[in-house]
């Protein structure tokens, strides 16, 4: 007996920079791709433009979109091959879905860019704070006096990792 193609998800992020039937021919171009190598588009989802989480390339948004599709395991190689090269794919992600997971959501999950970003400058801000108070923040902590002398002079003291205090030259 055959097994079933196994079922994959394709989450695309395509430039917003380039024309909306550029977007629509790299769709196309998949979809066709898919079924060329025998496999079948299941669901295709259209979650429109959300900002980035970080820039890349430049860009802060890019248009996304969720395909789930079944196809055979060399499909998947030859897919990500193209998209690579693709002008106007910003990212892509191919998961394989396991049995017993969750279906697809039928709607955009909710943009929290907005809220990571505040939360972010907060802890930026606090650590400025921090540090303009003489407080020692996080893995860059000051250790020792450390005065300013001349070159090739000792600048202050050291913590070797037993806590015992050593010169440096």
């Amino acid at each position: 007996m055959a097994r079933d193609a196994p079922i994959y998800d394709l989450i695309l992020l395509l430039s917003t920079s380039v024309e909306d039937e550029q977007r629509g021919k790299i769709l196309r171009d998949v979809e066709s791709a898919i079924a060329a190598g025998g496999g079948s588009v299941e669901l295709n989802n259209e979650w429109g433009q959300r900002p980035l989480t970080y820039e890349i390339r430049h860009q802060s948004e890019a248009d996304y979109h969720l395909l789930q599709f079944k196809a055979p395991p060399a499909l998947i190689e030859e897919l990500s091959h193209t998209l690579r090269i693709t002008e106007g794919v910003v990212r892509f992600r191919v998961i394989k879905v396991r049995p017993g997971t969750p279906p697809a959501p039928s709607s955009p999950p909710p943009v929290v860019a907005a809220v990571a970003s505040a939360g972010r400058a907060s802890e930026v801000e606090r650590a400025s704070e921090a540090v303009g108070a003489g407080e020692a923040v996080g893995a860059s902590e000051v250790v020792g006096a450390g005065e300013a002398v001349g070159a090739g002079e000792a600048v202050g003291e050291a913590t070797d990792s037993g806590g015992e205090a050593s010169a440096q030259s």
